[in-house]
């Protein structure tokens, strides 16, 4: 995908079991990174770590619930030592819960923010307590479209990816100055098995691609590559970026 941008590099990706975590995980080590891979299923995350190794890279997994950050510390340390050291995260974990704004629950909303927003920022501290110490690193946020735009029945994710893009805005502010680049990626809809409850809809597709100048849904690779460049020495001069990886969808 590009060559071997991210030869010597050792990355932590979060929600590494599936989706658009994984696909950066094995894209990542097509570029010659090491990679650990952290989320909720044990067998997924081997799964990523064994196509990680059959690309030749080393790769570590560990299952973990990032919501309970009191664990988070430990969880990358033990990644951080199987790999000797890091220098590259991805916060990938997250979910998608919706309901209409009238019906979301306290404990919808709750879980969709802890996931998606909280437990993002605690990744985030654990990683730039290291990366500023050792005057460099990447951490690469996956924010959404919905970051800046609305969407009907998506409230408590739309709330979640809107701090997702203040925060990167922010900790870029912070850690700019030791070296540490904070970005994020903003996709439009991919096909992942979180939504895949709406991206089978028919009814879904015929209303939102019309919308999307590209005219079709994301895939898991499609936002890869932008991941490959926010990790590598290409964008060592961009921080606080927010990459729409859209299709176009935002420029309508």
């Amino acid at each position: 995908m590009a060559g071997k941008a991210l030869a010597g590099k050792r990355a932590v990706v979060t929600g590494g079991g599936r989706g658009i975590g994984r696909a950066i995980a094995v894209a990542f080590a097509e570029a010659g990174a090491d990679v650990a891979v952290s989320g909720r299923t044990p067998e997924l995350l081997e799964d990523t770590a064994a196509e990680v190794r059959a690309l030749g890279q080393s790769a570590g997994a560990k299952a973990a619930d990032l919501t309970e950050v009191g664990s988070i510390p430990s969880v990358f340390a033990e990644l951080a030592d199987g790999l000797g050291g890091f220098d590259i995260l991805v916060n990938s974990a997250g979910v998608q819960l919706t309901a209409p704004a009238l019906d979301v629950s306290e404990q919808d909303w709750d879980a969709t923010l802890d996931a998606n927003l909280k437990a993002l920022f605690f990744c985030c501290q654990a990683a730039g307590k290291h990366f500023v110490e050792q005057g460099s690193g990447k951490i690469i946020n996956l924010a959404s479209t919905f970051s800046i735009v609305g969407f009907p029945e998506f409230a408590a994710y739309c709330a979640s990816k809107g701090g997702v893009m203040q925060l990167t805005r922010t900790l870029s502010l912070e850690w700019a100055p030791h070296g540490v680049n904070v970005n994020a990626i903003a996709p439009t809809a991919v096909r992942t098995e979180m939504n895949a409850y709406l991206l089978d809809d028919p009814g879904f597709l015929e209303a939102f691609i019309p919308h999307v100048p590209a005219g079709r849904v994301g895939q898991p690779s499609d936002v890869a590559g932008s991941a490959v460049f926010l990790a590598s020495p290409a964008s060592d001069f961009v921080h606080g970026h927010l990459l729409f990886v859209d299709g176009g969808y935002t420029a309508v």
